[in-house]
This record gives C-alpha cells, sequence and structure tokens, in this order.
C-alpha cells in the first residue's frame, strides 16, 4: 500500500459519452456490443466521414485528457463548440495533446523516448504532408508492444489522414456532429441522470471503502496495482464502456479513470428490454471451459500461460475465454507488467442469479 493515501475527486460529463459510445461502436465486440446493432448507428453518420471514424479512433483512442480540461458541464454540445473553435489543421493535434512538452506521464524513460518519436512523426507528417514506409513500421512495432492489435493496412489509413490535417480536422469535427445530430443527441437526455446518479452512489460507497476496494468495485473486476499508484484519481462514469474501464495519466500525480456506470438492468441499446450484461453473463456461464476456468480461479489467482497448460489449450483460445469472462464481471484481474492474472469473482454469481430472478419477475408482471 501507498505510504499516504491518494486524494480522489470526481466529475462527469456527457462529452465523455459522446466519444466513448463512438469509440465503443467502432469495435463493439471489444464492449460486447451486438455488431450488427453497432454498425447499424455508425451507418447515420455521412460515409466519408464514417470511414474517418472507423479508421482513426481505433488506432488513436480517446481525447480524456482534453475533455477533462473542458470547462464544466462538460456536455456534448460545448465539447462540439470548443472544437470548432479549434483551427481545423490543429484539432487532431489539440485532441491527442502532441503539443504537450509532458505528454507522457508516468512513463520509464524508454516508453517516454518511444512515444516522443511518434509524436514527432505524426506531427512531421502533418508538416510535410506524408508519411514513409519506415514512420508507419516504427508505430506498428510499438503499438504491438502495447497489445493494440492494429494492422499495417489501418496504420497506413491512418497516416494518410493526418498527411492532410486540414482535412481530418473538417472532417473529424463533421462526423461528430452528424453522429450527435442522428444520435447522441437523444441518447444524452437517456444517459445523463444515469451518470448522475453514478458518480453520487460512488461517492456514498467511497465513504466506506478503502481506495483498493473502491478501485475493485467501480472497475467491476480490476485490482490495483503499481502502475495505477498515484496520488491523486479522478473518477468519471461512463455508460458505453461497462464493465471495462478507460484510464489516463493526467499528470505524473493524477489518473483520470472512467468506470462502467450502466445499471445491471439497463442495455446498451435504446428500447432494448432485456440487458445485454445478463445475457452475456449466462452466455459465460454456459461454456463448459469458462467454467473450469472459474473453478481454477476460484482456488487460487492464475496467469492464462498456466490456465493453458492445465487445459491443454493454445494461449489464443485461453486469451478469448478470458475476454468473455472480464466482459461478464465474472472475474478479477491484476495487471503486472506485461501479465495479467486472474480470480474468480464469485460475488457476481449471486449477482447474476439475482438479475435474472429480478428480470423474469418484472416480465411476467
Amino acid at each position: 500500500m501507498m505510504a499516504k493515501t491518494p486524494v480522489i475527486g470526481w466529475e462527469y460529463g456527457t462529452a465523455y459519452e459522446l466519444f466513448v459510445s463512438l469509440f465503443v461502436l467502432t469495435q463493439p465486440d471489444q464492449f460486447g456490443i451486438r455488431p450488427a446493432y453497432a454498425a447499424s448507428v455508425r451507418s447515420r453518420i455521412p460515409a466519408a466521414e464514417r470511414k474517418l471514424v472507423e479508421d482513426i479512433l481505433p488506432v488513436f483512442g480517446l481525447p480524456l485528457k482534453w475533455i477533462h480540461e473542458l470547462p464544466a458541464p462538460r456536455d456534448a454540445i460545448s465539447a462540439l463548440w470548443a472544437l470548432k473553435q479549434i483551427p481545423p489543421a490543429e484539432r487532431m493535434i489539440k485532441l491527442q495533446h502532441l503539443e504537450d512538452s509532458d505528454a507522457y506521464p508516468g512513463k520509464t524513460p524508454e516508453e517516454i523516448e518511444k512515444h516522443s518519436k511518434i509524436k514527432e512523426i505524426l506531427l512531421r507528417v502533418a508538416a510535410e504532408g506524408k508519411w514513409t514506409t519506415e514512420d508507419r513500421n516504427f508505430i506498428h512495432q510499438l503499438l504491438g508492444k502495447l497489445d493494440k492489435g492494429v494492422k499495417k493496412e489501418a496504420l497506413a489509413r491512418c497516416l494518410d489522414w493526418w498527411s492532410r490535417p486540414e482535412e481530418l480536422g473538417e472532417a473529424c469535427l463533421s462526423a461528430l456532429q452528424a453522429y450527435y445530430q442522428s444520435f447522441f443527441e437523444e441518447e444524452e437526455k437517456r444517459l445523463e441522470p444515469i451518470l448522475k446518479e453514478s458518480v453520487q452512489r460512488a461517492q456514498e460507497r467511497a465513504a466506506v471503502l478503502n481506495l483498493d476496494e473502491l478501485f475493485l468495485e467501480l472497475s467491476q473486476g480490476v485490482k490495483l496495482d503499481d502502475a495505477f499508484r498515484v496520488e491523486k484519481f479522478v473518477f468519471a462514469p461512463a455508460y458505453w464502456q461497462t464493465p471495462l474501464i478507460l484510464y489516463e495519466r493526467l499528470n505524473a500525480n493524477t489518473m483520470l479513470v472512467l468506470y462502467g456506470a450502466r445499471p445491471a438492468d439497463m442495455s446498451v441499446m435504446p428500447g432494448e428490454i432485456v440487458p445485454e450484461g445478463l445475457v452475456r453473463a449466462l452466455k459465460a456461464l454456459a461454456d463448459p471451459t469458462r467454467l473450469k476456468i472459474l473453478n481454477f480461479l476460484a482456488q487460487e489467482e492464475l496467469a492464462p500461460s498456466e490456465l493453458a497448460r492445465r487445459l491443454k489449450l493454445r494461449a489464443p483460445t485461453v486469451t478469448h475465454h478470458m475476454n468473455e469472462l472480464r466482459l461478464a464481471g465474472l472475474v478479477n484481474v491484476l495487471v503486472e507488467g506485461s501479465e495479467k492474472k486472474y480470480t474468480a469473482r464469485m460475488e457476481s454469481v449471486d449477482t447474476i442469479h439475482k438479475n435474472l430472478k429480478d428480470f423474469i419477475n418484472a416480465s411476467s408482471e
């Protein structure tokens, strides 16, 4: 444990959800969302701008620090207005904080050097309007080490966009505006009271739990390790990513953590009666291999490599099962460097049973 108890701060804003929901919709499998539904929402964005979103977001991620620095109330329309005030050629540079001298707080000297090189490449590509194979290969190699799983073809499309910064900035704003008008404006009304209630409930839990317990509960299964040991945490709720977390260091001493705020009895899809979380949990428990894994993890903490050895399965197969169990909220995970270790989250089994009974009874009524 840390010698000094970290400070905890709270915030919420639908600007986070504007970007998070679109991020989730571009890679629905990673977040347990039906691909057909995600594609139907993305199809409301004009084709050219939709292609931009699908190319850029999965590779470069979310501008969490930029959103955090927006003035309250950090709602979606304020974020769009703030983005519009940035000259088009500078928009993506601002969103990615590439102009910051201290853009990578909390990283090792080696990591800082590599990320600084990527920043240098992107700024040069934007300035010169071209990129090289060496540029693409260097970025691809680093993203591979970060477990991003980005293909070279996808990265080439991103660099093509970066080589046209003004067009990129205009298309980025246009895509977000189209998404807001065609979908998120109504979605925001549904989500705002949920986010407010989530913050209030989390603050109440913070009054009775220590930081490790609070982090485990809000993250629905992530244990604090050294990478998360900072002097201050800022927690913000996000509906669409549930049960996963998103995080970014704001500076060397402060970590922003977006935790899942979707209630167990609600669906990510507006109007859907059956909660995806319940369906995913039941599917996870219906697989015999995953039941064996939970049996092992109920006894001791294990890494996927050890599970693969015991089950006589290939490592990618075990990784797939672990992702399904994590999305179902059935495991706790501790990240130690490049390795993850898991234990069974037994309280989730009771919760799933209760949620199933509640749903069946509510439906029959």
